[in-house]
Formats: C-alpha cells, sequence, structure tokens
C-alpha cells in the first residue's frame, strides 16, 4: 500500500503588522531585539521597520547602549499620530471623545441628549460635535482613522445595527454604522454599551485579568463577558444579557422587555424607587437614589442592599457557567457605595460553588464613568492596528 504523503504546511512570514503588535505596548526595541523575537533576518525586519515609519505608527526614541561601533537606533509605537472618535450614547446622554491610539483622550464633550429622540437627531449630533472636536484639536479628517459607538441595547455587531432595543424607539434596524461612516469617512465599530464599558475597564484597570465579568447596574442591568482575554458577543451580540432573566420570586412583576420577572425589573434603578415611594420615599431615579444611600437613609439602603441580592442570584449562576476569576460592578447606581456590593457578595458566595469562588473577587468599577469612552476607543483602535489591517493598509 502506497501512502501518500502530504505537503508540510508553508509557514507564512510575519508581516509588518505582525512586527506592529510586538511595539503597541509601548515599550522600545531595537532592530535586533525584534530580529531575536520573530526569528526574522534582520534586513527583513529593517525593511518593515521603515514601512511602519513610513506610516507614521513608530518612530525613533534614541538610541541603545552600545559595546563599540554605532549605537542602534531605538523604536516605539507613536500613538499620537492618529486619532479616533470614542462615542458613548446612553438613555439620556451622550459623550463623545477624541482620542490617540492608546486611547488617551484628546478632547471630549457631553450633553443630555435621551436616546428616544431617535436616530435622526442623535446621529446628526454625533456628526457635529465629532467635526467640532476635530477641527478644535487641530486634526484633520485624514488623521481620523475609525469611529467607536456604544448603544444602550442589543446591536448585531457584525452590521452595527441595533436589533429591536427596548428603550431606543425608532432605532431598530438603523443603520449606525452606515450613516456615520459616510459622514467621517472612516469604518465605524458599534456594540452594545455594557460590551463596551466591559473592555474599557479591562483594558485600562485590569489587563491581566483573562476572565472577568463587568456589570452594570443602573436603568437597566447587562453584563459584558470577557472570557480568554477577548470580549464574548455571542452569535447575535445578545452575550451577557443578563438584565432578562427571570429572577425567582418575582414572577408577577412585569418588565419593559414584555416578559415577567426579569432581573431589571426588580433591581434596575427604577424598581428601586417604586419600592422606595411605596414607603413614602420620594425619589426618581439613579442620582436620587445614590444621595439618599449616602445620606444614610436607611429606607434606601435596605432598598438597595436587596437589589444586591436580587442581582446577586444571577450572578451566582453566571458564576457557575463561565468561571470568571473577577466580576467588576459598574452603572450608576454602583456609585451608592458598599450596600449593593454586599448584597451581591452576600448571595453570589454562599449559593455559587466553592471551587468557582475560591479565587473570585467581586469589585466596584475602577474605571467607573471612563469606561465607555475607554472601551469605544479600545474598540475603534483594535480594528485599525490589527495585524491584518496594518497589512492592507501598508500593502
Amino acid at each position: 500500500m502506497v501512502i501518500e504523503q502530504l505537503p508540510k504546511p508553508v509557514s507564512r512570514q510575519p508581516g509588518p503588522g505582525e512586527l506592529f503588535q510586538m511595539l503597541r505596548d509601548g515599550a522600545p526595541r531595537t532592530r535586533a531585539e525584534l530580529a531575536s523575537v520573530t526569528g526574522q533576518a534582520r534586513s527583513t525586519v529593517a525593511t518593515r521597520i521603515d514601512m511602519l515609519m513610513t506610516a507614521g505608527l513608530i518612530v525613533t526614541v534614541g538610541e541603545a547602549h552600545s559595546t563599540g561601533g554605532r549605537p542602534p537606533a531605538v523604536f516605539a509605537f507613536s500613538p499620537e499620530s492618529r486619532v479616533v472618535l470614542a462615542i458613548d450614547l446612553g438613555a439620556t446622554h451622550a459623550r463623545m471623545a477624541l482620542t490617540d491610539l492608546a486611547s488617551n483622550i484628546i478632547a471630549d464633550s457631553e450633553d443630555k441628549l435621551p436616546i428616544d429622540l431617535g436616530p435622526d437627531k442623535v446621529l446628526a449630533w454625533v456628526c457635529e460635535k465629532g467635526d467640532e472636536m476635530l477641527a478644535a484639536s487641530g486634526r484633520g479628517r485624514r488623521e481620523l482613522v475609525s469611529v467607536g459607538v456604544g448603544l444602550p441595547g442589543p446591536v448585531e455587531f457584525s452590521s452595527g445595527r441595533p436589533i429591536n432595543p427596548p428603550i431606543m424607539p425608532g432605532w431598530d434596524d438603523a443603520d449606525v454604522a452606515g450613516r456615520l461612516g459616510a459622514h467621517f469617512d472612516a469604518p465605524v465599530l458599534v456594540d452594545n454599551d455594557v460590551n463596551i464599558m466591559a473592555l474599557g475597564e479591562h483594558r485600562s484597570e485590569w489587563p491581566d485579568v483573562s476572565d472577568l465579568l463587568f456589570v452594570k447596574v443602573a436603568t437597566g442591568i447587562g453584563s459584558g463577558i470577557i472570557a480568554d482575554g477577548s470580549l464574548r458577543r455571542g452569535a447575535r451580540g445578545a452575550a451577557g444579557d443578563i438584565g432578562h432573566i427571570a429572577v425567582p420570586g418575582a414572577e408577577d412583576t412585569p418588565c419593559r422587555c414584555g416578559n415577567l420577572g426579569c432581573l431589571e425589573a426588580v433591581a434596575g434603578s427604577d424598581a428601586i424607587a417604586r419600592r422606595l415611594r411605596q414607603e413614602g420615599v420620594e425619589v426618581s431615579g439613579s442620582a436620587q437614589i445614590v444621595a439618599l444611600v449616602r445620606s444614610g437613609d436607611l429606607s434606601a439602603a435596605r432598598a438597595l442592599r436587596q437589589a444586591g441580592r436580587d442581582v446577586g442570584t444571577v450572578l451566582a449562576a453566571c458564576v457557575s457557567m463561565l468561571n470568571p476569576s473577577m466580576i467588576v460592578i459598574g452603572g450608576s447606581i454602583a456609585e451608592a457605595g458598599e450596600q449593593l456590593m454586599a448584597g451581591i457578595r452576600e448571595v453570589v458566595y454562599s449559593r455559587s460553588l466553592p471551587l468557582a469562588t475560591q479565587h473570585l473577587r467581586v469589585v466596584a468599577s475602577r474605571a467607573r464613568g471612563e469606561a465607555a469612552i475607554l472601551g469605544a476607543s479600545a474598540l475603534a483602535i483594535d480594528h485599525v492596528l490589527s495585524a491584518e489591517a496594518i497589512d492592507a493598509a501598508l500593502a
């Protein structure tokens, strides 16, 4: 019997894009160091460094110590060479920032802008503010390489279109990426707001944590999943939508999604405010709830603690399913402090298996109000600085 030998796989030489990834951390390196890490010939490395320098992506930052002869040049990433727009659209606010390629904020702007005004008015604001920000910062349109957008509802990431968003009337299937892309003449990445908060928190505060669950507790409740160091969106972008998981004992509580007993309907800020009003405490939203808790109001503290327990009930199941090493709690209600956190920890640690909670940390967000902007910036940057995108741009 003759066994036909299969052809040996041909190893692809890493292009300039993969070489560039080694410099994205900002640490300066010489040609010799890059050649040693990649295994490529110094002449190949030199050619690719020249290409990256011509594109403005890296610069010479000095010379390394030499034991004899001419000191070798040292190269590093130049994040200020290009800019991206990061946009955080919430239920009642709109924030935009211009950042460099390392997510350093150059300029930002925030307005009260209800999302239910519809895509025409809200996206017109985005276009106008984006143009103003670029002009005021002295950055030309050609320096804008991408745009990242977070929306307060389910988003089909592949198309950049919101899908049946419950608090965004008129937005269903709106071509957000297409409209903004046509205006700014740049690629536009659109994602759910909690996903970009998870990405921003992870990149800025916990880059060494591979498995992290970010939970936003505000008017709505949702989570972003970081697994094996990457954001997980699911088949249609609905992964992490814990706000519409049913809570035991709340079967008669209607939710704005049309179902009964959803976590958001019993532990979101509207639900907390409703519970307090039933006790005779006049309160209408997240900011007032937080103020009451901080002032020592016992009814508000009890309501927030119970909301934490309800959130913890759902998170205990998530811990068993995903086994994260960290749960980060953010959102406007989390600003109230330890009452919410205590309720969450109480249930998560008591209802999850010891193996899953042995090293689990439940912490408050460090990025806080910056998480969404940092995440939108990272989303936009990753798209244009991937190895494939760099290779295509330099081809």
